[in-house]
């Protein structure tokens, strides 16, 4: 699919209702201090997100480390509960589901891991670490669940004589189609994928990459792709969301966010990332201070202490997420225009 169908598409299914919808959400960690233990304040992991997310499309959300990203990926998977806020998953709000509904809203959400080792159980054979999810579900056994294994080991790129080998005999790129294979066991309609390829040499980054992309055309999957890496995000993702210290900066289509981003954060991410050459590289604008703490973020706009475009108003007033020139959403009060720079 070329990138004026696959944006005429994409647009196509925002005007559908949204697969998956994030309202207000938050999940703030308390800390406890003394010999009581009373809560003394709390770690603002996430600070009130809205989301949505089509069917069929790939959300990526990027970010520093200490974002959130991660945190709201075990959100949407309710891997975690929130403190605050809603989901609502194909219209029905999932936000507090428990037990068996939990378990069929399982079948349709799934995860892959960052780490391809730690996710996969040592003592567990490939066959074995596949086909859970089918047994725990009872969607197949007996014959059955060896063809459907099968299946889905070929799916991703791997043999089924490979089945009865133990994780440590594979590569981390194999490893990780083993997770993928996992997570399509239950054919599932919304995969949320935190950093799968982080972990994984260049080469093979573009393998996974590609192959999400074919999987997401054959099962009609629809991602919400965590990472920090730019140029992989840029690879896969329709849309893309920046996140800073909890909170959302900016929501654009890929290419729109790449070459006239209008929140300053998201000008100070494309200009780090390295160039091919050296004769392409450009004046960087260098964010100056570290990350604030979660813990204690400042007032007004979260950015302000690094922004190079901050005033007065920036420290007092916190932003909110409106729309710019170009379908672009920013959280800032004074945005980029375009030839601007951050």
């Amino acid at each position: 699919m070329n990138t004026t169908t696959k944006t005429a598409a994409a647009a196509a299914s925002q005007e559908a209702a949204p697969l998956l919808e994030i309202s207000g959400l938050k999940k703030h960690y308390p800390i406890h201090s003394g010999w009581l233990r009373r809560q003394s304040g709390a770690v603002r992991a996430l600070d009130g997100v809205d989301l949505a997310v089509s069917e069929g499309e790939t959300l990526g959300i990027v970010g520093e480390s200490g974002c959130g990203k991660s945190t709201m990926g075990q959100l949407i998977t309710r891997l975690i509960e929130p403190t605050a806020g809603h989901l609502r998953f194909d219209g029905r709000d999932v936000t507090h589901v428990r037990g068996e509904e939990l378990r069929r809203l399982r079948q349709h959400i799934q995860f892959i891991f960052q780490d391809p080792f730690a996710s996969l159980n040592p003592r567990m054979r490939v066959f074995d670490v596949v086909a859970e999810p089918l047994i725990v579900h009872r969607v197949a056994s007996g014959q059955a669940l060896r063809r459907e294994v099968a299946q889905l080991l070929e799916a991703v790129g791997l043999g089924e004589h490979q089945a009865q080998r133990f994780p440590h005999e594979f590569s981390g790129g194999q490893r990780q189609r083993i997770g993928i294979a996992r997570a399509l066991a239950l054919r599932p309609r919304l995969i949320v994928c935190d950093e799968p390829v982080s972990a994984l040499d260049v080469s093979i980054q573009a393998q996974i990459l590609n192959l999400l992309k074919d999987l997401q055309a054959e099962y009609r999957l629809t991602y919400v792709f965590i990472a920090h890496g730019l140029p992989s995000v840029r690879h896969i993702s329709d849309r893309i969301a920046v996140m800073y210290l909890g909170r959302v900066v900016e929501i654009a289509d890929r290419d729109t966010l790449f070459e006239q981003p209008r929140h300053p954060y998201t000008a100070a991410l494309l200009e780090a990332v390295p160039v091919d050459s050296p004769h392409e590289r450009k004046p960087r604008t260098l964010l100056t201070g570290e990350l604030p703490s979660p813990a204690d973020p400042p007032p007004g706009c979260a950015f302000h202490p690094r922004c190079p475009r901050a005033q007065a108003r920036c420290r007092i007033e916190t932003p909110l997420l409106t729309e710019q020139p170009g379908g672009t959403y920013s959280a800032c009060h004074y945005p980029l225009q375009e030839g601007d720079n951050a």
